[in-house]
């Protein structure tokens, strides 16, 4: 259940914050973003489907761990970020 090539592309160039940036902790965050989103959907089909369960598990540790670490360093990018990720309500 990983994200093809072009989407993944498309991501990064929406998240980048250089023309280099391949794997800041934004580009990163919106990769997994759009991960936890096809998951979640996929479960929503198939909601017996516990390896997919305990994959979006991990997957939204992996995003809180990310999130923590880019408020704790820059709370400007992190709240621009929570934003445009649309995360908080």
């Amino acid at each position: 259940m990983s994200l093809d090539k072009g989407t993944k592309e498309e991501i990064t160039k929406k998240f980048q914050l250089h023309e280099k940036d391949t794997g800041s902790a934004d580009v990163q965050i919106a990769i997994l973003t759009e991960r936890i989103l096809e998951l979640t959907e996929h479960l929503k089909l198939a909601p017996k489907d516990n390896a997919s369960r305990l994959s979006l598990l991990k997957l939204v540790g992996q995003r809180r761990k990310l999130l923590d670490y880019l408020n704790s360093t820059d709370t400007k990018r992190y709240q621009v970020l929570i934003k445009r990720l649309k995360l908080r309500k």
